[in-house]
């Protein structure tokens, strides 16, 4: 069913089709949106059109067909593709868009982009989100958004769709601070789990013991039981992979960020990333 008393159109586009990029754009697809998709590698959109998405063959042919706009890529390289490259969204001369960036990119790049939309007559909201594949498959997200106002009031309505909640925490590249704070203090978690574990079983207490017990206690939280599980299973598939995490440590530093944890974790997360970046945050006990 289209939501369409909340919206006045709903044409949505949708560029990059990873690990999270998949399950929120079958959320709008269940909620009844029509959806166009784009990938680089077009094998990743048989996925959504077999659950209705229409298939974009070029950047210009997505940004003609839709008016909301999002995109959910790797990093600030790829945003810059994306929107300046020959074939890229800016050479289509669209106005009258709104682009909703929830990839994981430096606040710096956000207010370039944003600056040049508006120059053409399009809008610009920076909206990472904190949450991985489940949290996305059941729109459990949590959307930090930077931009405008009137801009959020107008996607607003398809953030209740991707998420639990939204929240606009400032203008231009505000959302994108919050993501790399949220995942410093993550990767700060995942490194501390591991090192208590490890330190435990050095100690003949069982990490399942020690797990259960944390989990009953007032610093249990989802991400501890799940990464718990998946050290105790030595289960390593990449769902937030280190490569990430270590391009957001190198973000958050160049924001500034030079606390003692930051900095063990920076160093840390940096190198475990040369043999252990296609696997999961928690496999840094590999690297401890």
């Amino acid at each position: 069913m289209y939501i369409t008393n909340k919206m006045e159109t709903t044409e949505i586009g949708w560029i990059g089709l990873g690990n999270m990029g998949i399950p929120m754009a079958k959320r709008l697809l269940d909620a009844g949106f029509p959806v166009t998709v784009y990938n680089r590698s077009q094998e990743k959109t048989v996925e959504l059109a077999a659950h209705g998405a229409k298939n974009a063959a070029t950047i210009a042919a997505l940004v003609t067909q839709s008016v909301f706009i999002f995109l959910m890529v790797s990093d600030d390289h790829a945003i810059a593709q994306l929107f300046k490259s020959e074939d890229g969204i800016f050479a289509t001369g669209a106005s009258g868009k709104i682009f909703v960036n929830m990839s994981t990119v430096s606040p710096e790049i956000s207010r370039e982009i944003s600056s040049l939309c508006e120059e053409n007559g399009n809008e610009y909201i920076d909206a990472p989100v904190s949450g991985s594949v489940k949290q996305a498959e059941d729109g459990q997200l949590v959307i930090m958004v930077g931009g405008d106002s009137a801009t959020y009031s107008k996607v607003e309505p398809l953030f209740s769709v991707l998420g639990k909640m939204s929240l606009l925490v400032g203008q231009t590249g505000a959302g994108n601070m919050a993501k790399l704070a949220i995942n410093t203090l993550l990767a700060i978690q995942a490194q501390g789990l591991a090192e208590i574990l490890l330190f435990a079983e050095k100690n003949q207490v069982k990490p399942s013991d020690l797990t259960h017990l944390i989990n009953n206690s007032a610093i249990g939280n989802v991400f501890m039981k799940i990464k718990g599980d998946a050290l105790i299973n030595q289960n390593y598939k990449a769902v937030f992979a280190i490569k990430h995490i270590a391009k957001d440590l190198r973000l958050a530093k160049a924001q500034g960020i030079a606390s003692p944890l930051a900095e063990t974790v920076y160093h840390s997360f940096q190198e475990a990333e040369p043999s252990l970046g296609n696997e999961d945050i928690i496999a840094i006990v590999k690297q401890l």
